[in-house]
């Protein structure tokens, strides 16, 4: 559905929000809603104030620093760095190869190694990754998807060497693949095989380690791509729901995993509308698991999230306005209810961030967390005329696109017709236009442009690609290769067989099959897809 700007008496938009809004609200604005069923009170079902009863005043929102340049040990540098200066989670960005599956030997990963994320190949590089970083006592988000499963053996294994019971172990993986076709095309295999490995690792992690949420159901990814945030939210929830139908037809009971469940949201430039978009992104999933999927738990019922401020709204014209973006984008997260965030540096539209960028990004959130005040109550617009009838406009378009995508058959029938990507290319286009005709006001591009203060940017040698290429080589080359063979052998039966596939995955990664070695043999027996 395209959500058209509320236009004003001149043609123009009055707001930037994808809703109409009104110059002013008032009681009757609110009349219908029912407070106690359309919102409750904070810790309570359906969780549209937040998910805990206390918010922010007993237990601070997870404090995350995308981190990952060059090569295992400067990324090891950099989350030791963080750690430091008091990040409390950890946040893995990997490079390019990396997140397709490529070994950083082979001739498609050459000039992209290191550039922008940590180059990994291994389990070898995992162990220089992670050296000296506790895994039993950090949360560790990746940020990978194709591979996922991979990634995730490797931490397993980690963790194994440390002594660290996977029961212990806390962190997100994002692993989120209809999200790959919908938008950010970083995938191989069928919809259908890609989806089995899914489910394998959320069916995996429920019973082998808890505490760990495989998957973040991502709709940051596709508002970056170009969606408004009515779709963000829609078809982030779509694919959500598509998890839980296939999960359930395993024979799992939703109460058995959906606490295994997490969200990962955009937090774009129009304040009230993204506190709304959570608010309401929390009611409605409360409601689809307690209603349609009949779980029982109320933490069956809760949506945790984990924010990031838009990568997207970032200007390489006079980046230090970013730091200003960043700070209101933090303050909506927060006020919309976040259990973590990420704050991005200002240098970002230009490089990797620089130790100083990511330093004053994290102190963003610091200065929110313990100076700002707003920690002291829960939802404090809770009661709002417009944030409330925001929030139901919000929930009324999110479910009116929902109904569609369900029309059509679902997410899979979606993808092949094209619907998706159709959607979004049209709203993406629809604010180009505005921003070309001064429509949407970006400051220092296309108001009040000028030249802005020159900034130290992050650059990445050219030895760190020949670094990765020999410490590879290297590996191949001492590695029991008999072993290796029996390791890919064993994981093509599995992918032929209707067990879950991790087991095998994890017999490969500690024989120190390279992450390339592992995604062509699935792809041997998966096949590749291929664009309708």
């Amino acid at each position: 559905m395209a959500v058209e700007l509320a236009p004003s008496a001149a043609g123009e938009p009055a707001t930037l929000s994808d809703l109409p809004v009104k110059t002013v609200y008032a009681a009757e604005d609110a009349a219908g809603i029912d407070y106690a069923r359309d919102l409750g009170d904070p810790g309570h079902y359906p969780f549209t104030r937040g998910l805990l009863a206390s918010g922010y005043r007993t237990r601070l929102w997870t404090m995350r620093q995308f981190a990952g340049h060059q090569g295992p040990r400067e990324t090891n540098k950099r989350f030791k760095y963080l750690l430091g200066h008091g990040e409390t989670g950890l946040s893995t960005a990997f490079v390019l190869p990396t997140l397709l599956g490529i070994d950083g030997d082979v001739p498609r990963a050459e000039g992209e190694v290191g550039r922008e994320g940590v180059a990994v190949s291994s389990l070898a590089d995992f162990e220089i990754l992670f050296d000296g970083i506790d895994l039993g006592g950090v949360s560790t988000s990746m940020t990978i998807n194709l591979p996922a499963p991979v990634l995730l053996a490797m931490y397993l294994a980690m963790a194994d060497r440390q002594g660290v019971p996977w029961q212990r172990l806390r962190g997100t993986l994002q692993l989120d693949i209809l999200k790959e076709y919908i938008a950010q095309n970083e995938y191989l295999y069928p919809p259908e095989p890609s989806l089995r490995l899914v489910l394998d690792t959320i069916e995996f992690c429920v019973k082998e380690a808890p505490r760990f949420y495989p998957i973040s159901i991502s709709g940051y990814h596709i508002r970056e791509a170009g969606a408004s945030a009515v779709q963000e939210l829609a078809f982030t929830l779509a694919n959500g729901r598509e998890y839980v139908r296939r999960l359930t037809a395993r024979g799992l009971s939703p109460d058995a995993f959906a606490r295994n469940l997490s969200f990962f949201f955009d937090v774009h430039n129009y304040f009230f509308e993204e506190i709304a978009k959570l608010r309401a992104a929390r009611r409605l999933w409360a409601r689809m698991m307690k209603e349609e999927f009949h779980a029982q738990k109320p933490t069956s019922w809760m949506l945790p999230v984990h924010c990031q401020t838009a990568g997207v709204s970032l200007t390489a014209q006079q980046p230090m306005n970013n730091l200003v973006r960043t700070a209101y984008q933090a303050l909506a997260a927060v006020l919309g209810g976040t259990q973590s965030l990420h704050t991005n540096s200002y240098d970002e539209a230009l490089a990797l961030p620089t130790e100083e960028a990511v330093t004053l990004a994290l102190r963003t959130q610091q200065i929110l967390a313990h100076e700002s005040g707003l920690t002291g109550t829960v939802d404090p617009f809770g009661g709002s005329y417009y944030l409330e009838s925001l929030t139901c406009a919000m929930e009324q378009a999110a479910l009116k696109i929902i109904g569609e995508i369900e029309g059509m058959g679902g997410v899979l029938a979606g993808l092949s017709s094209g619907y998706f990507d159709r959607e979004i290319s049209r709203t993406a286009y629809r604010h180009e236009q505005a921003v070309a005709a001064r429509k949407r006001k970006v400051v220092g591009v296309n108001l009040y442009e000028g030249n802005g203060a020159k900034v130290r940017i992050l650059r990445i040698p050219g030895s760190v690609e020949r670094q990765q290429k020999a410490r590879l080589k290297k590996l191949k080359a001492s590695r029991d290769n008999a072993r290796v063979r029996r390791g890919l052998e064993n994981l093509a039966r599995a992918a032929r067989g209707p067990e879950n596939i991790l087991p095998a995955v994890l017999e490969a990664v500690r024989a120190y099959a390279s992450l390339g070695e592992i995604v062509s043999c699935l792809q041997a027996v998966f096949g590749e897809y291929k664009l309708p």
